[in-house]
């Protein structure tokens, strides 16, 4: 990784001004949140505070801080005294994960097409049109995919005003991108994310609400479902996550 010079404002006494040292932890927060989800820091994975402070070229005590926060979105485990892992992913946690998805999304949805108003079909034909110039997916535009299609979702429900069901939607949408990234360019695989995209768009433009759930639902579960098969088909394997317990296991 490229390292970044940073030259953190200083207080009279010395010491990092509070603004720049809350700065400093949301820098080092997205990288090491983005390192996770793609991959570059493996499920399991020992997070050595000593090592990455020089990685993400902050201190201890900011590093510390930025993966607190992970812990707190589930992306990274403390182990007590012996510091933090990279949290693990199982085909268990992502059936789990895409269930609650499919049960708060598809009737978020149903809810936001009844309510919508002028405005609303204005940001969804926005987001849509922004993600549709990002697709099909390239490897150098990953991550502003991943933004373009986290504001497509979340402008598909803007029409049904809770920030609740947006503030937990985009937890699980963070922990589905760890899935995603394994998935969506898997050999072998066929998917039209786009078209997956364009049936939703349409169905919800054209107020079928019912319509545009399903094929939601049938978008949410395309990852999960392609995992599985390809673990079937022995195009990918997953090695044990508990040598004491056969067949639970992780992604690697």
């Amino acid at each position: 990784m490229a390292k970044r010079s940073m030259h953190p404002h200083k207080t009279p006494a010395g010491g990092i001004a509070p603004t720049a040292a809350r700065t400093l932890i949301e820098r080092a927060y997205e990288q090491l949140r983005a390192d996770i989800i793609e991959g570059r820091l493996a499920p399991g994975e020992k997070l050595r505070v000593e090592h990455l402070k020089d990685r993400y070229e902050v201190s201890a005590g900011t590093l510390r801080e930025a993966i607190t926060r992970l812990v707190s979105d589930a992306l990274a485990v403390a182990e007590g005294q012996r510091g933090f892992r990279v949290a693990p992913i199982a085909l268990e946690e992502l059936e789990d994960i895409t269930q609650l998805r499919v049960q708060i999304e598809t009737e978020a949805l149903r809810l936001s097409i009844q309510a919508g108003t002028s405005a609303w079909r204005e940001a969804v034909q926005a987001a849509y049109a922004a993600l549709s110039d990002a697709e099909p997916i390239v490897p150098g535009r990953r991550r502003e995919w991943e933004q373009l299609n986290l504001r497509f979702h979340e402008a598909l429900l803007s029409g049904h005003a809770s920030p609740w069901t947006l503030r937990v939607l985009r937890l699980l949408s963070r922990h589905s991108e760890r899935y995603r990234s394994v998935g969506i360019h898997l050999p072998g695989s066929l998917r039209e994310v786009h078209a997956e995209h364009t049936e939703i768009y349409e169905y919800a433009m054209a107020g079928q609400a019912a319509r545009a759930a399903l094929a939601l639902e049938a978008h949410i579960r395309a990852t999960p479902d392609i995992l599985i098969q390809a673990l079937r088909e022995g195009r990918i394997t997953l090695p044990s996550a508990d040598q004491n317990q056969v067949g639970e296991a992780l992604l690697a």
